[in-house]
């Protein structure tokens, strides 16, 4: 490998590692029943909230724990949509969560 490759590849892995740590640090938002529930989940999938509307309290328990699941999936949902936005287009190098 020369150097202008070598050059290119240190850039790459350095934009890479940004674009991670920009999705890492980001926070979405998931939310069900027209709002009821809202959670925020970190780019990590760590969960940093969950809201639920003292109405939806008054629904069958079932139904919330439902609608928190489904909140769930959204934010998660919209995390790997981001994950492809920004690691996609490194090919094998990037993609989802792990660099390498």
């Amino acid at each position: 490998m020369n150097q202008q490759q070598m050059m290119r590849l240190k850039k790459m892995q350095k934009q890479m590692m940004e674009a991670q740590e920009n999705l890492e640090n980001s926070v979405f938002t998931g939310t069900a029943g027209g709002g009821a529930v809202k959670v925020e989940v970190k780019g990590t999938h760590e969960v940093v909230s969950v809201k639920i509307d003292p109405e939806a309290m008054e629904d069958d328990i079932e139904m919330v724990e439902d609608m928190i699941v489904s909140a769930l999936n959204d934010a998660n949902t919209k995390i790997e949509a981001e994950s492809q936005k920004l690691l996609g287009g490194f090919g094998g190098f990037g993609g989802g969560m792990g660099l390498f």
